[in-house]
């Protein structure tokens, strides 16, 4: 059996759904060593993933909890990127010693930190690639996973989606910059972006193309299992479910963005307007005060965290910030969405779901009324139960962490291509 090395961005979405996958390959009798900043072991929730800390002069412990801090600003967009350049910057230094001394047979690379497969392949280790969030992959006539835009196949919308990969290209120059130096220092072809460091062998996305925009150039590597998670998910202890009005509104923005106190608020009025059990799951943004104002302002129940499942099974309408787990997972339930996304590629899952029309997007700076206007139309109009449903047949059939786990064995266990099946 193998030894692989998980190499991923500090955060909790992208941790939560390789450890589901790392703990299927260990009951297969894989190990798995996820390898990382120390404050990112406090990410997994598994005694049997193993943990090997790096960077303890740069990034040493405590410290990431202001990078944390930076992702959740609106105006820290210039921190946000200095940061991911450092992270990689420190990956591709110290990981080659690392993943040498712990005998690995092959790295299981988040397409969003380069540095995973940059170290494999200068080790000469195989590597699949994971997209946790959008694919980084890029074709012409597709818009980036961080940007807004609708679909779109007119010249005003292509010339639309290459100014905005233009300006995205220069503004992340500096990470750019970092993947350049260690390529070359290597040895490898040129390259300066994530969508160049991409597995040969395998790639994994938790994005189905039921759900996608009409893709034409993916690699015949590049495979859609659906959500990575565990088979049999704990479940968060909370209060029981109370007896609530309906019909029931859901609203959560992940980890990150749970202290958004204004929009919740804003939320709340808005349901109460239009008599609507709201309930909210701040994951530990808000403090007690806070969470008192929105009971006082129309919020039916308020609490930190709770059963997301079974959440998206009592609601009617589920409110996002539009990551794509929490998307995925209300399209497994079949319930439409109001979408408000934040940062990251929140805008371009946004898109998606209006673009389908399994819900709608909406500004975060939306008025109290004009919430009102879209709780209206998607709780009157069942149209958008249906059209979810081809997405959720998708996703229910996609094999998930067994499937991803059988691409994870081959490419890395073998050495070959994973050709993906013909759809």
């Amino acid at each position: 059996m193998g030894h692989f090395a998980v190499i991923a961005p500090p955060l909790y979405s992208h941790f939560h759904a390789l450890q589901a996958l790392s703990q299927t390959l260990i009951a297969r009798g894989h190990r798995i060593t996820f390898v990382q900043q120390d404050d990112a072991r406090l990410l997994l929730t598994d005694e049997c993933i193993g943990f090997s800390t790096v960077g303890e002069r740069s990034h040493p412990t405590g410290s990431l909890a202001q990078m944390l801090q930076h992702l959740a600003s609106p105006l820290s967009l210039w921190r946000v990127i200095s940061d991911i350049a450092a992270s990689t910057d420190m990956l591709c230094r110290e990981l080659p010693a690392r993943l040498t001394s712990l005998q690995v047979d092959g790295v299981i690379a988040d397409q969003m930190e380069a540095a995973g497969s940059l170290v494999a392949e200068a080790l000469h280790l195989p590597f699949v690639s994971v997209a946790c969030a959008l694919p980084v992959n890029r074709e012409p006539g597709i818009p980036l996973a961080v940007m807004p835009f609708r679909f779109g196949q007119d010249e005003k919308s292509l010339q639309r989606f290459q100014a905005s990969q233009d300006i995205y290209d220069r503004l992340m120059q500096r990470h750019g910059a970092v993947i350049s130096h260690h390529a070359q220092k290597w040895g490898l072809p040129d390259r300066h972006s994530l969508h160049q460091c991409l597995s040969p062998l395998a790639q994994i996305s938790q994005l189905v193309p039921a759900f996608d925009f009409p893709r034409q150039q993916l690699p015949n590597c590049f495979h859609s299992v659906g959500l990575l998670r565990a088979s049999k998910q704990p479940r968060v202890a909370t209060a029981p479910w109370p007896e609530l009005r309906q019909p029931v509104v859901y609203a959560s923005f992940g980890t990150l963005q749970g202290h958004r106190f204004r929009l919740f608020l804003h939320l709340a009025q808005a349901c109460r307007n239009q008599q609507l059990s709201l309930v909210i799951a701040h994951c530990g943004g808000l403090d007690a005060n806070q969470v008192q104002q929105l009971e006082r302002a129309g919020a039916a129940w308020v609490t930190d965290f709770l059963d997301q499942p079974a959440a998206l099974q009592h609601a009617q309408l589920f409110i996002t910030h539009a990551g794509l787990n929490s998307t995925l997972e209300s399209l497994e339930w079949g319930t439409p969405m109001l979408a408000l996304p934040l940062a990251f590629d929140q805008p371009g899952v946004a898109s998606r779901i209006a673009w389908h029309g399994v819900g709608h997007r909406a500004s975060r700076f939306s008025r109290v009324h004009q919430l009102e206007q879209h709780l209206q139309q998607l709780l009157t109009d069942d149209g958008y139960r249906l059209r979810i449903s081809p997405i959720q047949a998708q996703l229910q059939r996609s094999g998930g962490c067994e499937r991803a786990a059988d691409i994870v064995e081959q490419a890395l266990g073998q050495q070959r291509v994973v050709l993906a099946e013909a759809t």
